[in-house]
């Protein structure tokens, strides 16, 4: 499926659960992060998780649904990737030059376990606590 068809699913819920992985997760960061401002881009990565678990009836509970400090930081990862890299153009070339961003471990460089999964982390966005991630915007 192309990116324009795979946003238009993921918008509309039409996903499958077993689609909405961490690769279609990083897919969905980059198609809004190119071509969104990262605030606007973390607006509607955020509606657009918190409606799917909506339409799939995800469950919201201290370990499950949608986690705040996950978003914007793996948002981070993705928009730092994207200032560096080659091509844009699509998603599959930007992650063939970025293949970092499918390790799911990758967010372990900037947060403790205890603090990437606190309830705060969950609801609102924790700065890391072993370093700085590569992009963040003055205000988010």
């Amino acid at each position: 499926m192309n990116d324009r068809t795979f946003l238009k699913a993921f918008e509309m819920a039409t996903l499958s659960v077993e689609e909405w992985n961490h690769y279609a997760h990083i897919r969905m960061a980059f198609l809004y992060l190119r071509d969104y401002s990262f605030n606007d881009a973390i607006l509607r990565i955020r509606a657009g998780i918190q409606h799917f678990n909506q339409v799939h009836q995800k469950p919201e509970t201290p370990t499950s649904g949608y986690h705040e400090t996950l978003t914007v930081s793996w948002a981070s990862v993705t928009a730092a990737a994207l200032q560096t890299s080659p091509s844009t153009a699509n998603f599959e070339t930007f992650i063939a030059a970025n293949p970092h961003l499918l390790n799911k471990t990758l967010l372990r460089h900037y947060y403790s376990t205890a603090r990437i999964l606190s309830p705060e982390a969950k609801t609102t966005f924790v700065s890391p606590d072993m370093q700085a991630l590569p992009f963040m915007p003055a205000r988010i």
